[in-house]
């Protein structure tokens, strides 16, 4: 049933889904394990979807650490307010990840440490990555780090024009299988 719903909403907005199925086990383990949770005071989630990603965060993350989900898919977004109502310091935003600041401003957020995106940036329009890559660049601490995954290596070098730093790990147990990029400015 999941999957099926998964299917509708990507044949409803390819472009903002990007995807035909949610991300495999494997691909979130390789994620999340760079975030050092015991120290993180904020991460930010693109793109959630139906919360793979999430799930990992939510279990690791320390009870104060503050964790914002943003989603631009309105099912989506409902689907992630219905499992995750009540967990503590779990904000859900149903938005576009371009206007992460507004929202970092609103919970007096100068800075965080982790940015976890979902986004398909090969599918993106140019403008809108554009803008989210810069301003996840700007919100992120000196040594934060904002970690993605695509399915093809076409947007690395637009992503590099971001980040000088970038790790690249393949993942061939997912459907489709995916290169983890992990980027920040040293």
């Amino acid at each position: 049933m999941k999957l099926m719903k998964f299917l509708i909403e990507y044949f409803k907005s390819p472009r903002t889904v990007g995807a035909i199925a949610p991300s495999s086990e494997r691909l979130a383990e390789k994620m999340v394990d760079n975030i050092d949770f015991n120290n993180a005071k904020c991460i930010v989630e693109y793109g959630p979807g139906t919360g793979v990603f999430t799930d990992k965060l939510i279990k690791r993350k320390k009870q104060d650490t503050l964790l914002i989900l943003l989603e631009y898919n309105k099912e989506f977004c409902k689907q992630l307010e219905d499992r995750y109502d009540g967990y503590d310091n779990v904000v859900i935003i149903n938005d576009s990840a371009e206007n992460v600041d507004k929202y970092l401003e609103q919970y007096d957020i100068k800075k965080i440490d982790y940015v976890v995106s979902g986004l398909p940036f090969a599918s993106l329009p140019k403008g809108i990555s554009n803008k989210i890559l810069k301003k996840t660049r700007t919100i992120l601490k000196r040594d934060g780090l904002f970690i993605t995954f695509q399915y093809t290596l076409i947007k690395k070098e637009f992503i590099s024009s971001y980040f000088n730093e970038i790790k690249l790990e393949r993942v061939v147990h997912n459907m489709p299988p995916a290169y983890v990029l992990k980027c920040q400015n040293s």
